[in-house]
């Protein structure tokens, strides 16, 4: 198969099994002259599974109008407020603690988030995901 020549990237964050024409969709795609429609079906059929959360798609956009896209899991801040079933993070992290996380579910939303992180291990990824809680206002306990 000859090798496709690439125009150019788009990063948008869907929520699953919920994509549609409207914006910020609509915009970002039209302006590469993309097939919408094309893109909301293939898109909302690979994310049954993630409904209603935020999830990070790439799309490859290729000169000849045709695109692939590679979907990312969701952000860890979403699983972070998951996991204790807050709306949102501090108003001012580092000064105001409002909320607590243990190891363990740490180390769950770690394993779930493996594949899009940079770590080799479960431990990395378990500090990597410890950081982004404790940036949010989140102790982290033991």
């Amino acid at each position: 198969m000859a090798k496709k020549e690439i125009s150019g990237y788009v990063k948008l964050q869907i929520k699953g099994g919920q994509a549609n024409p409207a914006p910020p969709v609509g915009p970002a795609l039209g302006q590469r002259g993309i097939n919408i429609m094309d893109f909301c079906k293939a898109f909302n059929e690979k994310t049954k599974n993630f409904m209603g959360k935020p999830v990070p798609v790439i799309i490859t956009v290729y000169k000849d109008k045709k695109f692939d896209f590679v979907i990312k899991s969701p952000p860890a801040s979403h699983f972070i407020k998951e996991a204790i079933k807050l709306k949102s993070g501090s108003q001012e992290p580092g000064r105001n603690i409002i909320a607590s996380i243990s190891k363990k579910q740490i180390e769950e939303i770690a394993k779930q988030k493996m594949a899009d992180l940079n770590a080799h291990d479960l431990e990395q990824a378990s500090k990597i995901i410890a950081g982004s809680a404790r940036s949010m206002g989140i102790e982290v306990k033991e």
